[in-house]
């Protein structure tokens, strides 16, 4: 059996392909020496996501317009490869790729190479390499699965200080080897700039890498590519992404702190300060910077679901794209201004949920159900401004008003029509915690119970933690925030879950594990 790339492995074979690239030809093309200048580079190297059992995404860029060439094989020593040309790396993609590596041999580790190929003269960039597993089938004989989740990166100043090891929450993960990992949204703070340094508590300083992308507040779709490509600056995150493959969701910060569609910035740093301009930008660059699988009727849909086997079915919201504006969240009636999924998301989940065959329902969020969570003041508004709200909760515990009738909605959806073994996972308010819902504490009554688990920040300041909204019951069982407002990994704080489902015992167990990968706090729940 094939072994999958360690970190050491990894790297050697990252630059002995290379080598035999040069002999077997990762393409048709010639494989020129360093220093050739027209001879296109990788950078940020390879990433793989949206996985199912005979397919998926590889992404990569180069700095050039170049045609990208993927090479997959069962075995790591490329014997057989099969070659696949992809599409051009072009300006209007930012010079990445993406291919949709079709007819793959389900629940297998596939390893492949990227290259690209300059359409000038033919010479060839030094290929880069990574590994995934392909999901089982629906009606495969069941095997223990393990993926793991959290969100939000770079934010609040915390950058790379390679000195410290850099993001090195994602080495983590990916010695873990997981099937996959499911990023819960602020994939980027293209709001917050990345600073010099931090002061740290014993008076030393973390010291970012600093680039001119991240020196200023994303507004034009260069400035945001360039915010996704300062993360792939970390060699723990390109370690990462051709080791694991990843299904991303987007939040907030991948715009704006709480943005809302139709709505305008109200920073006086922006000059182009109208949200609709500036999530189309932001929504481009971040389709282009990861390995998604478009939608064919709609590309910028991203909200989607994937299989994994008999055990698990994984299902991504996107409740940013479609929410009415955020008010004090008390509308009597589920009309637009409530919208938080809105009517066609909420359709399609409900649909996706009742038609799903897999024992485990995941419903990945990109906001915590009860968590409340509060749009800032700004500082000059009137006396008697109203608070409002940038999540379901609206912070009265009584019957579901506003966001929440949606949620009653789907809630009361799964009850009715017998949906088991359903559970939500998010990150988002950058602290982790388990919590358990139940009707017998709530004021809607009208659900089955069930748990919801948060995790983060991946590598940004921490926060919380965050007063619960009782409307549905909830209960925190566990959870753990920093000991100060805005510590991040410079003072060792961070989190991401792990959720193992076992083949024989159908049980999922879900396991917090903070910075460097120690397990700080478990739960196991039994299938219904």
């Amino acid at each position: 059996m094939p072994r999958p790339l360690s970190r050491r492995r990894f790297l050697t074979a990252a630059s002995s392909t290379a080598a035999a690239a040069a002999l077997a030809g990762c393409t048709h093309g010639r494989f020129l020496g360093i220093g050739f200048p027209r001879r296109p580079v990788i950078t940020g190297g390879v990433a793989s996501g949206d996985v199912t059992a005979d397919s998926a995404i590889i992404w990569s860029a180069t700095d050039r317009g170049a045609r990208m060439h993927v090479e997959w094989d069962t075995t790591d020593s490329f014997k057989s490869p099969t070659r696949v040309i992809g599409p051009d790396a072009v300006t209007r993609t930012g010079f990445a790729a993406k291919l949709d590596l079709q007819r793959l041999p389900p629940d297998t580790r596939i390893f492949y190479r990227v290259c690209f190929e300059n359409l000038d003269d033919f010479s060839l960039s030094q290929p880069a390499v990574g590994s995934f597993k392909t999901a089982p089938v629906p009606n495969d004989t069941p095997r223990d699965i393990t993926f793991t989740w959290s969100g939000d990166t770079a934010g609040q100043g915390w950058g790379i200080d390679p000195a410290r090891g850099g993001m090195r929450i994602y080495k983590a993960i990916a010695d873990m080897r997981p099937d996959f990992f499911i990023h819960s949204g602020d994939t980027i703070y293209a709001d917050i700039p990345i600073p010099p340094e931090i002061k740290l508590p014993d008076g030393t300083s973390w010291k970012n890498i600093v680039t001119p992308a991240k020196s200023k507040p994303a507004q034009t779709l260069e400035d945001f590519r360039g915010a996704h490509a300062y993360n792939l600056l970390d060699s723990n995150v390109r370690y990462f992404n051709a080791c694991v493959p990843m299904i991303a969701q987007w939040d907030d910060h991948e715009v704006h702190n709480n943005w809302n569609p139709g709505q305008k910035v109200n920073d006086p740093a922006y000059q182009e300060q109208d949200y609709d301009i500036l999530s189309a930008r932001a929504r481009q660059a971040f389709l282009e910077s990861y390995a998604i699988r478009l939608n064919r009727e709609d590309p910028h849909r991203i909200y989607r679901s994937y299989n994994h086997g008999p055990l698990l079915e994984v299902f991504m919201l996107d409740e940013r794209s479609y929410r009415g504006v955020n008010s004090p969240n008390r509308q009597p009636t589920l009309d637009h201004a409530a919208d938080f999924l809105g009517p066609p998301q909420l359709e399609w989940l409900k649909t996706a949920l009742k038609n799903s065959t897999a024992l485990w329902k995941v419903i990945a969020s990109d906001m915590p159900i009860s968590a409340i969570s509060k749009d800032p003041i700004p500082k000059d508004a009137p006396k008697g401004t109203p608070i409002t709200y940038e999540a379901w909760a609206n912070g009265d515990p009584g019957a579901p008003l506003g966001r929440e009738l949606e949620l009653a909605n789907l809630l009361s959806f799964i009850k009715s029509n017998h949906i088991k073994n359903t559970l939500w996972i998010t990150a988002d308010v950058h602290y982790a915690a388990n919590i358990h819902y139940h009707p017998d504490r709530a004021a809607f009554k009208n659900f089955d119970p069930f748990w919801e688990f948060i995790s983060g920040p991946l590598h940004a300041g921490g926060f919380g933690p965050n007063p619960l909204d009782k409307t549905f019951g909830p209960e925190y069982r566990w959870k753990q925030a920093p000991k100060k407002s805005a510590d991040g990994p410079g003072h060792n704080y961070g989190f991401f879950g792990a959720i193992h489902i076992d083949a024989q015992s159908r049980i999922i167990t879900v396991t917090q594990h903070d910075i460097d990968g120690k397990p700080v706090a478990t739960q196991t729940i039994n299938p219904t």
